[in-house]
């Protein structure tokens, strides 16, 4: 509260202007009656007129002590921060920043009912008030919107291997400012859930990667792998956690994948696959550590680099049976070759196991110069015995 300050009628060039009612009265009045003035009394009212300087007013009612910028202080508005391990609310301050427009019409009003003091704190228009108090909805919701943030408690399951994302981490992602109010900024939020969940992809995907690999033969190779592993389909789980973490969700579960592997861990091939040496010209197909099917094989020519078969990880597309295989489509609308199999169990785009009876024998060194258009050729007993054996999950290995 500030000390009383006096805006005099000098100040403001306050004037009485007569509209000469008194004096119309005056002359109505008849000497000889003032013998009845003994006996009754009469009240005459009278309109009469005051001016003063509206420009002047204002000069000071902008000059007065309260209205300096410097003995102002603005109310600030309430909002939220995280004081003592939770979100709350803090309340609004009042400050004494004076309304000026306000000010001035209650000083006129005051003028023109001739009143010698106004009290400017009588109204609460006066000094301005903050914006958002802590009765807003508003911020109510939001105290309890990032409430259910820091009870988030999310355990990511990667076989043997967990990853917790807990609310203490995700309140870090939020930004406050030197008062410690809390920003709103859900584009920068998510951003923060985005690297996240990118960065657990990158610590736990691994198609697109090279594996090592120990072969039935006793070499280790190194393998790479583009179209088997595990792979976190990222939009998803973005959409996913953004969800569970407005809901203050309390979970064990697996990211959400686009691709999966049979195992986790450094060898994701697990212990059912099909291994087939390109070098040694043999496949062995293991389930669960067993072998279940082995034979020898006549791959693709190696000298001629569109006949190669190409090493990698895959896994089984379709298979057919009987079926006809084709090879490039020439001017004439005829194709290169045209064969006619029992079994078709394709892998690779084009290339697959299938029976090949025309081969005289397989194995050893005849896909040197025997060589297949890249298919894993077979002889067609066992053909028919892999394709009642082959799991569309089972990871494909081939390596030289």
């Amino acid at each position: 509260m500030q000390d009383p300050q006096a805006i005099t009628g000098k100040d403001i060039d306050y004037k009485y202007v007569s509209s000469g009612a008194v004096l119309q009265l005056l002359k109505t009045q008849k000497s000889w009656e003032w013998i009845g003035s003994l006996f009754e009394t009469k009240n005459y009212m009278v309109q009469e007129e005051t001016f003063f300087s509206r420009e002047k007013l204002e000069e000071q009612v902008n000059s007065l002590n309260c209205a300096k910028k410097e003995n102002q202080i603005a109310p600030e508005n309430a909002y939220v921060s995280f004081v003592n391990s939770e979100f709350t609310i803090v309340p609004e301050t009042e400050g004494n920043e004076l309304n000026t427009k306000e000010a001035y019409q209650m000083i006129c009003r005051a003028i023109d009912n001739d009143a010698a003091e106004v009290d400017l704190e009588s109204d609460p228009k006066a000094y301005k008030k903050a914006d958002v108090t802590k009765e807003s909805s508003e911020l109510q919701n939001m105290v309890n919107t990032y409430k259910n943030l820091t009870k988030v408690n999310i355990t990511y399951t990667f076989g043997d291997e967990t990853v917790t994302l807990d609310g203490n981490t995700i309140k870090n992602w939020l930004q406050f400012d030197e008062k410690g109010q809390l920003l709103q900024n859900d584009e920068a939020f998510r951003q923060h859930v985005v690297d996240y969940v990118a960065q657990l992809a990158a610590d736990h995907d691994t198609v697109g990667t090279e594996r090592q690999f120990q072969t039935t033969s006793g070499r280790t190779v190194y393998v790479y792998g583009s179209a088997y592993g595990w792979k976190i389909d990222q939009d998803k789980e973005v959409a996913q956690l953004m969800q569970e973490i407005q809901s203050g969700t309390q979970t064990t579960r697996e990211p959400v994948y686009s691709m999966r592997a049979n195992a986790h861990g450094i060898n994701d091939l697990g212990d059912t696959y099909i291994e087939v040496d390109l070098t040694e010209q043999y496949m062995w197909y293991y389930q669960n550590r067993n072998i279940i099917f082995q034979s020898e094989i006549v791959s693709g020519l190696p000298s001629d680099p569109d006949r190669k078969t190409p090493p990698g990880i895959f896994t089984l597309n379709s298979k057919s049976s009987p079926s006809v295989l084709r090879g490039e489509m020439t001017a004439n609308g005829t194709y290169s070759y045209e064969q006619p199999v029992t079994y078709w169990m394709p892998f690779n785009g084009g290339i697959g196991f299938h029976d090949a009876d025309w081969q005289p024998y397989f194995g050893g060194d005849r896909y040197l110069t025997g060589g297949s258009h890249g298919c894993i050729n077979l002889p067609p007993e066992n053909a028919g015995q892999l394709y009642s054996l082959i799991q569309y999950d089972v990871p494909i290995i081939c390596f030289y």
